[in-house]
């Protein structure tokens, strides 16, 4: 029976990879469809199939809607305002031309922290070419940094996307998995960035030419400042942080436990995140002479794209709930147990197999999740935030030519298909790995 339920387990997780790839479903069908697929022929009685499924959905977006929602907003109104121009050109003010590459790698880290890798990019890809193009130096030298920035926290970060799906599905401390993100994202994104850019653009030379990106130029009195841009930014970070140490803080300062409730209340993400939002719309839109229309505009155009993220994300918790009602995760955590296999090690071979087949993050980060999520429940001592950081990372890894990034990266840049994959290819696999050999070192002191 056991070796039943692998391999229909297995199976399900083909019609993912193929549904996704071959037949180009969208990544919620596909979850859906192999969810049913796993129910039915593992057994579970038909009655049961729908609300399984739905109880696993409800469970997971019920806090994460808001979260992604506000998120992408805050992203929009920097994107929009040119708040993410005002950090990259106070890095490379304070840096000089010698460190070019340090400073574009934490513009991408900065900038990257509110919005999606690809607005981070098309952000910061003008300025990119624009000091390639003054300095006569490398183009690699100077985007391959600020990609690495954009792409790790991108992939280990909340409140992006990936990281809050896997946070609900594991149910995981997001303060702590924020804490422990910065800590490992950090010296990850300067392997994968400045380091790496030092190396390869000695032997990669692009061949062709970047893709020039028009900006509208604005009034420099119509730009918010560096201060408030760098705010902005960093809000939800402090608030979630400050959140997350309410109760040592309140012990501190010998304050009530009604303030600590308050602390907590404020640090929570979904509220840290709504603050910081109208402080944005104050600070980067009413303040700059934006009008409420254009606002609202900017947050419905925002808004929109969540909607697929949202279902792709609710889809793998669906799948996570009908691997524990089945009875298939009891068995694979029975498994792993007895080959005494790491959940933090699974979780990454699992979520990297899914990116190779699938190129999707989102799709390897929640199905993965998903999967080892019932699996830790009969297990004692898993660091639940480390694991969250693990699957983040395995589903950066290998990005190829069935991943979006891939040919958003090569042609923005000029590259050819062999220059991307000796450069944008190998430094998403850098990352993947340095942040699971981190994530494995953490482990070994917490």
């Amino acid at each position: 029976m056991d070796a039943y339920l692998l391999a229909i387990t297995f199976l399900a997780i083909v019609i993912v990879i193929v549904g996704v790839s071959v037949f180009k479903w969208h990544a919620f069908i596909s979850l859906l469809i192999a969810s049913l697929f796993l129910a039915i022929f593992s057994g579970m009685s038909f009655d049961k199939i729908v609300t399984a499924y739905e109880t696993g959905v409800g469970g997971s977006l019920g806090h994460l809607v808001g979260i992604i929602a506000l998120g992408t907003i805050l992203g929009k109104m920097l994107a929009e305002s040119g708040g993410g121009l005002q950090i990259a050109n106070f890095f490379i003010k304070i840096f000089g031309e010698k460190l070019l590459p340090w400073a574009m790698f934490l513009s991408g880290f900065i900038i990257g922290i509110p919005v999606f890798f690809e607005v981070g990019l098309l952000i910061v890809l003008p300025l990119i070419i624009s000091i390639a193009k003054a300095s006569k130096k490398n183009l690699l030298l100077i985007a391959l940094p600020a990609i690495a920035g954009l792409s790790i926290v991108h992939g280990l970060v909340p409140p992006h996307p990936g990281a809050v799906a896997a946070i609900g599905i594991y149910e995981a401390d997001m303060g702590k998995v924020l804490l422990y993100a910065l800590i490992i994202a950090i010296p990850t994104g300067i392997i994968g960035g400045p380091l790496f850019a030092s190396f390869i653009s000695k032997r990669v030379k692009p061949e062709g030419e970047p893709k020039t990106i028009v900006v509208e130029e604005k009034d420099p009195s119509q730009l918010p400042s560096t201060g408030i841009s760098f705010l902005i930014v960093l809000l939800p970070v402090i608030l979630m942080v400050f959140g997350t140490m309410a109760e040592y803080l309140t012990n501190l300062m010998d304050l009530s436990k009604g303030t600590e409730h308050v602390f907590a209340f404020i640090g929570s993400p979904l509220i840290a995140l709504l603050i910081s939002t109208f402080v944005a719309y104050y600070f980067l839109g009413i303040r700059l002479g934006t009008t409420k229309k254009q606002i609202k505009e900017f947050t419905e155009e925002s808004i929109l794209p969540v909607g697929s993220i949202v279902l792709i994300i609710g889809a793998g918790a669906g799948f996570k709930q009908i691997l524990i009602e089945s009875g298939v995760a009891e068995t694979i955590g029975t498994l792993a147990e007895n080959f005494n296999l790491s959940p933090l090690v699974l979780a990454f071979v699992i979520s990297g197999l899914i990116r190779i087949a699938t190129g999707s993050a989102t799709v390897a980060l929640t199905t993965a999740a998903g999967i080892v999520a019932p699996i830790i429940e009969t297990m004692t001592g898993v660091n639940k935030e480390l694991l969250v950081i693990v699957t983040g990372a395995g589903s950066l890894m290998f990005s190829h030519v069935n991943d979006a990034g891939f040919w958003m990266v090569k042609e923005y840049l000029g590259l050819s298909i062999k220059e991307t994959f000796k450069t944008w290819t190998v430094l998403e696999t850098i990352l993947a790995f340095v942040a699971f050999i981190l994530a494995l070192i953490v482990n070994a002191f917490v």
